[in-house]
């Protein structure tokens, strides 16, 4: 996998709510959430939009900012991905 960049990135779901997640191959692992094939919580909270991403530099720090960012209110969380989306 080396060569592949990770991000952390930020889904809206059908009901409003907000899925923060980390993957190295975003379009892929959103197509996964949207077939039901992705995270437990995006079964039952299918994806409506993909809000943005923010590249980190390997895995270890994709998880970190996955961690930190999960701790953040909803209103900061899509302040923090429409400010930095790549």
């Amino acid at each position: 996998m080396a060569g592949k960049a990770w991000c952390v990135y930020l889904l809206e779901c059908q009901d409003g709510s907000l899925y923060t997640g980390i993957t190295n191959e975003l379009a892929q692992r959103f197509a996964a959430h949207q077939l039901g094939t992705g995270a437990r919580y995006t079964r039952s909270h299918p994806p409506k939009q993909l809000i943005g991403s923010l590249a980190c530099e390997n895995r270890s720090q994709a998880s970190i900012a996955e961690y930190q960012i999960k701790r953040l209110k909803p209103a900061q969380k899509l302040a923090l991905f429409r400010a930095g989306s790549a």
